[in-house]
């Protein structure tokens, strides 16, 4: 028996509606024929987020610990087995050419052991779901981490003709969206400072990059894998990926608004920027670009101001 816990019954109903109810419907019937089609058996409680259900197993055949992922696929979540796929082999060749010292080859994001591709449910390796950065109480040293996986990851270039989302699409759809998003504010210094931001992406907007993205790599999204090398402390491993290909100065915006800091803005972007090795200026138009993205999702909604640490973080880098 799965019992789907109440939060995620909440996000899927609030979220994706009838298809999001369809979906929890669906997972205890998902659950018992993955389990029995991989091999699997129970392992534990069952880890939950906004918008998958993942269950402890172990795979029968080798002992070998494991995660059985399950969520619905749409525009986010499909592309995630194949970025995986794609950092995981990149992680092997560069392993198997003996450049363990570079980023590709440090095993940054979680290792795809098995995939289906009409339901999108996955088996991963197994990390330590109880230990998260968002725990972790020396910022800095959370936010270096962050930098460093994301080097890793952005190491890699996206799939040619892989389908995966682009920046170039993505930027395109929020500064089309830009004017009204402005116009429905109703503070004057809120549509300056959002129409700066949308300038500041013009900038850029015709060299979207090409590196293949995460996007949502926030402190809580970096677990600790369940042993690193003797001496070296926690393993730490990128989950959850919602994939595009694009620029490296897309991926900093998560690590400035969690666990957010007005103080700590400046030194976390310099010190991200330092580590990927980013030009500042197209890092800081990129980051800019979340918070346009971010408000034109909340125009849709109604939203009639920007939110406050979204707000911020632009006037901080506009040197406001």
């Amino acid at each position: 028996m799965i019992d789907i816990p109440d939060a995620l019954i909440a996000t899927q109903s609030k979220y994706n509606g009838a298809a999001g109810r369809a979906f929890l419907a669906a997972l205890p019937g998902m659950a018992a024929e993955f389990l029995e089609r991989w091999g699997l058996r129970r392992d534990g409680e069952a880890l939950y987020g906004v918008c998958a259900l993942v269950l402890p197993v172990v795979r029968v055949a080798d002992g070998r610990p494991a995660a059985l992922k399950l969520q619905a696929v749409d525009a986010e979540t499909a592309g995630e087995p194949l970025a995986l796929r794609v950092w995981g082999e990149a992680s092997a060749g560069a392993a198997s050419a003996g450049a363990a010292s570079t980023g590709a080859a440090s095993a940054c994001a979680v290792e795809l052991l098995d995939h289906d591709p009409a339901t999108g449910t996955m088996l991963l390796e197994r990390l330590d779901g109880r230990r998260s950065l968002s725990g972790t109480a020396d910022v800095r040293e959370a936010v270096r981490i962050i930098a460093e996986l994301l080097a890793g990851l952005t190491a890699v270039p996206a799939p040619a003709g892989s389908g995966l989302r682009g920046l170039g699409e993505v930027s395109a759809r929020a500064l089309a969206a830009a004017p009204g998003a402005v116009g429905l504010l109703a503070d004057e210094e809120e549509r300056r400072l959002l129409a700066d931001c949308a300038a500041a992406v013009r900038e850029v907007a015709g060299e979207p990059g090409d590196r293949l993205l995460h996007w949502d790599l926030h402190f809580g999204n970096v677990l600790a894998g369940r042993g690193g090398p003797a001496g070296q402390g926690a393993r730490w491993v990128a989950i959850d990926p919602k994939p595009l290909a694009g620029d490296p100065g897309f991926e900093l915006f998560p690590a400035l608004v969690n666990r957010f800091d007005a103080e700590a803005v400046g030194w976390r972007f310099d010190l991200m920027t330092e580590v990927l090795g980013l030009d500042r200026a197209r890092a800081r138009a990129w980051t800019l670009g979340r918070v346009l993205q971010n408000a034109c999702w909340g125009a849709e909604d109604g939203a009639r101001r920007l939110e406050p640490e979204q707000a911020e973080i632009a006037r901080r880098l506009l040197g406001r």
